[in-house]
């Protein structure tokens, strides 16, 4: 068996080939098949360009059936001819609030929310009030987590505006907030730095002092006492800049960086030792209005809804700042009270006390640099905001119902 001989191997001709495949091709009408299929393709490819072209024309004559209506303060750019299939919207962008709940933050969260964004609001609520959002819940883009900024969070956003830290003396004097300042920011920034998220720090006027300069400016490095007893705020925020603008060098962070000076405006806590609060409550109260030192110390006061136009602004444009965002319009502690006792009452009486340690005696900023480069200014003078605030306190001390919108009113700047 070992021995038999196997036949070898040898490939078939073509002349073996083609006389086996004519057979194949004519038995159970394959030819037939064949050609049929070639005609259909052929039709199909012959229409194809006319079929393209009603359907270029088509997607111009309805542009804006296509068109995703990008807000006005993040416009966004697609590549894709400026046609976007429904299916293909753009989704709003996804933004964590440090802070969302408190005075400012929380109407920051209404903006937010009306743009179209995602927003997580985290707070530890020492200042911050769940009832500011509360008209939030139910909504799929809106999310509160109870947290405190000095332990590390990790999630997905695009954007972090950071507002988390006592802003009022008797908030900060009881509980100081450098560590919030500090660590608190540290952590937000490497969230930002390990997301790829935007970062926008809410500084303050306080980072100026006691100002040797009047108007100050952004490249004013202020008159600031180290070891008093607002220098947990004072030097806080100032270590927080610091933090932030190395975070942007050494790590490519993209920051901005805010100065907010006094606001006023719905949500303000009533007893918040600030100098607006504390005269807007004493004359809902019939209590005298009390006025610290001689009087004539100066601050200036912007409407809650124009700091916020100002914070989004910043966030969207592609400057790092430091930005002044206050209203350059000065008023003395006792042109304030004046114009409190003519929106609330002509009789409240005035009080003066001895003043507080390191209070600064005059506050006013120069905005130029916000004008020019954010395209921003304040709109609401004090005679125009301050009886929406007062109509919010009115609610909130006695339950006055007549007007249960009042406390959720912000004027779009």
């Amino acid at each position: 068996m070992g021995s038999e001989r196997q036949p070898s191997y040898s490939p078939k001709t073509h002349n073996q080939s083609w006389s086996r495949l004519l057979p194949y091709m004519l038995r159970q009408q394959r030819l037939l098949f064949l050609l049929l299929g070639i005609a259909i393709a052929t039709s199909v490819f012959t229409l194809l360009p006319s079929s393209s072209s009603t359907l270029t024309h088509a997607v111009s004559v309805s542009d804006s059936e296509f068109m995703y209506p990008q807000p006005s303060l993040y416009p966004v750019s697609f590549n894709m001819g400026g046609k976007i299939p429904l299916a293909l919207k753009p989704k709003g962008l996804r933004i964590v609030v440090t802070g969302g709940a408190g005075f400012v933050g929380s109407h920051l969260v209404d903006r937010l929310i009306a743009r179209g964004d995602s927003v997580i609001v985290v707070d530890n609520f020492f200042t911050g009030n769940k009832d500011n959002v509360m008209h939030h819940f139910g909504n799929p883009r809106f999310e509160l987590i109870r947290h405190d900024v000095v332990e590390p969070l990790l999630l997905e956003v695009d954007q972090i505006y950071h507002l988390a830290c006592p802003a009022s003396p008797v908030h900060y004097k009881f509980n100081p907030s450098h560590k919030t300042n500090v660590v608190g920011t540290l952590n937000m920034l490497g969230l930002a730095k390990r997301v790829g998220a935007r970062f926008l720090l809410t500084s303050t006027s306080e980072v100026y002092g006691d100002p040797l300069q009047h108007p100050q400016v952004e490249t004013y490095w202020g008159n600031v006492n180290p070891i008093g007893v607002r220098s947990c705020y004072d030097e806080g925020k100032r270590t927080a800049e610091t933090l932030t603008m190395d975070y942007h060098r050494g790590a490519g962070v993209e920051v901005r960086i805010a100065r907010i000076f006094n606001t006023y405006g719905p949500r303000m806590c009533i007893d918040d030792g600030r100098v607006v609060s504390n005269f807007v409550a004493q004359a809902l109260r019939k209590e005298p209005l009390t006025v610290y030192g001689d009087g004539k110390q100066t601050r200036s006061f912007q409407y809650v809804s124009d700091l916020v136009e100002g914070l989004m602004r910043l966030m969207e444009g592609e400057h790092v700042g430091p930005f002044n965002l206050g209203n350059p319009g000065e008023f003395t502690m006792l042109e304030l009270a004046q114009v409190v006792q003519e929106t609330i009452d002509p009789n409240a009486k005035i009080e003066f006390k001895p003043n507080t340690e390191d209070d600064p005696h005059k506050r006013k900023p120069d905005i130029t640099k916000a004008k020019e480069l954010l395209g921003w200014k304040p709109k609401v003078p004090l005679r125009k905001g301050l009886p929406m605030m007062v109509s919010d306190f009115r609610q909130r001390i006695f339950g006055d119902q007549k007007n249960p919108t009042a406390a959720t009113t912000t004027t779009t700047a």
